[in-house]
């Protein structure tokens, strides 16, 4: 790499950048190619993949929301993976550094920042959850499957437990009856013990210890594993990535064997095309395929800036989007095969048993588990899974604020320092996430999970959309990937990113403000103030966007107000590739007599100069900076 910097300098690289070119070579950079599939991969397939999909496919007409489900992975999935792929690796920044593009959209990188800060808090309060699970199961018998102990009811009825069997004299209604309507172990056991549910959101009651110490196990592995930024993490993800391909192939191959697997799997897939013409089929559809990607979160920008410039991220944006989808499916076989299991021992439809989100990783599959011969043995494997792929989500999450926070103060001694601003945002992250390990964390998660993340992102991403493409202009940003890849962007994405993928993006936010119903937790419905909370939460996100737009605009230059909107929102000088040896063509560097000139005489709009010097010096304008010849507006 050293001598890649020195080669760039030899080959036209001025001197005054070349603090900018070391300045990228301690930024590092993945390993090998392979280190950033596998971390994207880790990254986009997360527990929605497994928690949420499934449960999505058999409420939706199974089969039948396949075809929604894959044509908005074409129309929207794909193209917005790349645009944000693409984005990052051109300017090798963050999610803050990338908006040189157009200084005055820099609140959209503050609008991720605060995005990721959330799902950052929660998400891996639910690792904390799967490490707690994964701990107690190393027993001889899962405490989750009798009725027999201390904080259990009367009502509870477990499939294994004496409870059932000392009801054989009831009739064959009664007993379904009173199966229908039973406790579960498993469900008292997350509701009166590992959680200790309370009554109301405002009614914190204790931190839960074990699973505070669980959350502080999990932030100590996130921290270790992202203790050198990508070089130790992009090393860890080749185990995190690949794994919980092994256990779901594991859990696949015993759940067919299972009696009862095919009536599940069945369930799942079975099409029911009339379903095919609600709209709300179609808006699951597409929020599936945009929140499961990752998109707006910030962290493709993040990762795609430690690639090679001249990396084939359309090949990689194509395999990772591809990949994400098929394992939601896979995984949605993994878990209706049991689930039909479970069903057919209990003689009821398998709609009795389905659940999705916590209700189905903590309370419905782990009790199914309890049916399997050595059911400890398959519930570490299960547990151990939804850590491996929750803390591939994680890494991202916290590599993403620690890039954006590095790159945006930018000097030599806070790239020396990454390591602490790691930790420092690992403890915050521990702190914040204290009050979700008490009696009433559950409900602030699932408040977090709603409303912090939902309809934010869908803004963010269409004002991304349109930054890019209407204010950069499309033609440029066609230009910049040409220079990168070798190739414009095929025609399909252009059109995608224009038109498709912006209305698609709008019908998602229309969608989820017409389907849009308060949040309620079980019967717990919740109170007008928590949601409140909530809204807050989602604005938080949002509004930085027009706050620093006003910012920008009014320490822009210029004596008219349209001035100072063309000047805010244009890019600026040190926008492009990174490494000078990159910088051709338009964004080669500026450096002779004639444009020297020019910027003496109007210093306050050298850009003004520039392109003044290459209107009238075709030799010179190949040199010089054509930003202000971009047709943005």
């Amino acid at each position: 790499m050293a001598d890649k910097c020195s080669e760039g300098l030899l080959n036209g690289a001025v001197p005054g950048e070349q603090g900018k070119q070391e300045k990228s070579v301690k930024r590092g950079n993945w390993g090998n190619q392979i280190e950033f599939v596998l971390t994207s991969v880790g990254y986009a397939v997360g527990l929605g993949n497994v928690w949420r999909f499934p449960y999505l496919c058999y409420r939706n007409g199974g089969g039948a929301f396949m075809f929604p489900y894959f044509i908005m992975l074409v129309f929207c999935g794909i193209p917005l993976f790349f645009m944000e792929l693409s984005f990052g690796q051109f300017a090798s920044q963050g999610c803050l550094g990338v908006w040189r593009v157009s200084p005055m959209f820099k609140g959209v990188g503050y609008g991720m920042m605060v995005v990721s800060t959330y799902i950052g808090i929660y998400y891996n309060v639910v690792i904390c959850i799967a490490f707690y699970y994964f701990f107690v199961s190393m027993t001889r018998v899962l405490p989750w499957t009798y009725c027999s102990n201390p904080w259990n009811t009367p009502d509870c009825v477990g499939v294994l437990d004496g409870n059932l069997s000392s009801r054989a004299t009831l009739n064959i209604t009664q007993l379904l009856n009173t199966t229908q309507k039973r406790t579960s172990p498993s469900e008292e056991y997350w509701r009166r013990y590992v959680l200790n549910l309370s009554d109301d959101i405002g009614n914190l009651g204790e931190v839960r210890l074990p699973l505070l110490g669980c959350l502080g196990v999990s932030w100590v592995v996130v921290f270790l594993c992202l203790i050198k930024g990508v070089k130790s993490s992009g090393k860890v993800v080749y185990f995190t990535a690949t794994f919980p391909y092994v256990v779901l192939t594991i859990l696949f191959v015993r759940g067919i064997t299972l009696e009862g697997a095919v009536t599940g799997i069945m369930y799942y897939l079975t099409p029911q095309w009339d379903k095919i013409l609600n709209a709300k089929v179609w808006g699951d559809a597409a929020s599936q395929i945009f929140y499961s990607l990752g998109c707006a979160w910030g962290g493709l920008i993040t990762m795609a800036s430690y690639n090679k410039f001249n990396n084939n991220c359309y090949r990689d944006s194509i395999i990772i989007s591809i990949t994400n989808c098929a394992t939601s499916v896979y995984a949605g076989f993994v878990i209706f095969s049991i689930l039909g299991f479970m069903a057919n021992h209990l003689g009821v439809d398998v709609s009795k048993v389905a659940d999705h989100g916590p209700g189905l990783a903590f309370v419905a599959y782990p009790e199914a588990l309890t049916l399997l011969p050595i059911s400890p043995l398959w519930s570490i494997l299960f547990f151990f899974m939804l850590i491996l792929l929750g803390l591939g989500t994680q890494f991202c999450l916290l590599e993403t604020l620690v890039t954006a926070i590095v790159d945006e103060v930018g000097n030599e001694w806070i790239i020396r320092k990454k390591t602490f601003v790691t930790l420092g945002v690992a403890v915050a992250g521990f702190l914040l996430g204290v009050p979700l390990t008490t009696q009433a964390g559950i409900y602030w998660l699932l408040l977090m999970d709603n409303y912090a993340a939902s309809f934010s992102l869908v803004v963010i991403s269409c004002i991304m959309c349109v930054a890019i493409m209407y204010i950069y202009g499309h033609r440029n940003y066609f230009k910049d990937i040409e220079m990168m890849l070798g190739f414009p962007p095929p025609l399909f994405f252009q059109i995608c990113w224009r038109f498709i993928s912006p209305a698609i993006i709008f019908f998602i936010l229309v969608f989820t403000v017409i389907q849009y119903r308060p949040i309620s937790y079980n019967e717990y419905v919740y109170p007008t103030w928590a949601i409140s909370i909530g809204f807050l939460m989602a604005l938080s996100s949002v509004i930085c966007i027009p706050i620093y737009a006003i910012y920008k605009v009014c320490r822009s230059e210029g004596d008219t107000l349209l001035e100072r909107l063309k000047n805010a929102t244009k890019a600026s000088k040190d926008w492009g590739p990174a490494l000078p040896e990159h910088r051709s063509g338009r964004y080669a560097p500026a450096f002779s007599p004639s444009t020297e000139s020019h910027l003496e005489v109007q210093p306050l709009q050298p850009e003004k100069g520039q392109s003044e010097a290459a209107a009238a010096s075709p030799v010179q304008g190949s040199n010089g900076s054509a930003h202000s010849q971009d047709s943005r507006l």
